[in-house]
């Protein structure tokens, strides 16, 4: 099976990919960081860009890259650049010789995407860092994203961000860049971009096109409502049956300490259907922004008495991605995952 027959690993399905947008919502003070970097003649070899999932950070990255091999360092007011310009075009259709961009690759069976970015994936994407400079004289890798790195990958990628190539840049994109190597997050500049507020969010949704720009009022006004200030979130939440996964979720949260196992061991059995990989990311998902909301909430009682939450979501981080890799039953994951809670905000008082 080609590549192009299946929906790439960072695309939502449906919408477009972020390297076809060149309009950006609600990040004016992260672009300004880029564009006074540029103005200054100082722009770092390497930006971390963090932030929750599905706010624009790829699409932030694309729009750097876009500008850096348009225009090189040149000072601008806004990093726009037109749509039909031919940078434009070559970054949109993939083609633009000077763009390296690193992301999960295809199995070797070639029937799907790797849970992972392996180090093969790293080397393939920046043999381009090995020969000379490009067209524009600027040359340009986007991570997208860090999170999905292994060990050797992560490695790899570290070799070249310690010793960049003249004129060169890597935007590394990360929804939790706690969690990458210490000695990668060293090197780079770190842009922390924040959720997007609800006018934002409808804004980018009604930019979409058709079918998200034609969403009924009322279903929309909800799914922004539930979308914690993601895109990709909001997208999720005009399915009214994932509407309802997110609301059983929060309602099972909303309980503890006290536990309905029932109710818990419901939730397993429908997240370990066949096709439920969405529906189990999205109760991880709600389950981490309920914990980090509580630990906001309450930080009046201390790191020692909050940690154990912070803990649970760590574990749960890990044996996730353990389920995904090795094809794993997702129901003991769940059922640990709300009885740690449990247990924890018992123990927070």
């Amino acid at each position: 099976m080609a590549d192009r027959d299946l929906p790439e690993p960072d695309r939502f399905p449906g919408a477009p990919h972020p390297r076809e947008r060149t309009e950006l919502f609600g990040h004016d003070e992260a672009e300004k960081s880029f564009l006074d970097a540029i103005a200054a003649g100082r722009l770092h070899h390497a930006w971390l860009i963090g932030g929750p999932e599905g706010i624009g950070k790829a699409t932030l990255a694309y729009r750097v890259a876009r500008f850096l091999l348009a225009h090189g360092l040149r000072p601008a007011a806004s990093l726009d650049v037109d749509a039909n310009h031919p940078v434009s075009r070559r970054v949109a259709a993939q083609s633009h010789p000077d763009l390296a961009v690193i992301r999960r690759g295809l199995r070797a069976d070639g029937k799907a995407y790797s849970a992972e970015i392996r180090v093969d994936d790293v080397r393939r994407a920046l043999d381009l860092f090995g020969a000379t400079a490009g067209e524009g004289g600027y040359r340009v890798c986007i991570v997208d994203a860090a999170d999905d790195l292994n060990a050797s990958s992560a490695n790899a990628l570290l070799k070249l961000v310690e010793e960049p190539p003249p004129r060169s840049i890597f935007l590394i994109v990360s929804h939790a860049p706690q969690r990458l190597l210490p000695t990668v997050r060293s090197r780079c500049r770190r842009l922390l971009l924040r959720p997007l507020d609800e006018k934002d969010l409808g804004l980018v949704v009604r930019s979409l096109g058709p079918p998200w720009a034609e969403a009924e009022p009322a279903a929309l006004k909800e799914a922004v409502a539930l979308g914690s200030g993601s895109v990709r979130r909001t997208l999720e939440m005009l399915d009214s049956d994932l509407r309802s996964v997110v609301a059983e979720t929060r309602a099972t949260l909303s309980a503890l300490p006290r536990l309905d196992m029932s109710r818990v061991l419901a939730l397993a059995e429908s997240l370990a259907q066949r096709g439920a990989e969405e529906r189990f990311r999205l109760v991880l998902d709600t389950a981490f922004a309920w914990v980090s909301a509580r630990v906001h909430q309450s930080a009046a009682l201390g790191p020692a008495r909050l940690a154990p939450l912070a803990e649970v979501c760590e574990k749960a981080a890990r044996a996730a991605r353990e389920v995904e890799v090795f094809n794993l039953d997702k129901r003991p994951l769940v059922i640990a995952l709300f009885g740690d809670l449990a247990d924890a905000v018992r123990r927070a008082g």
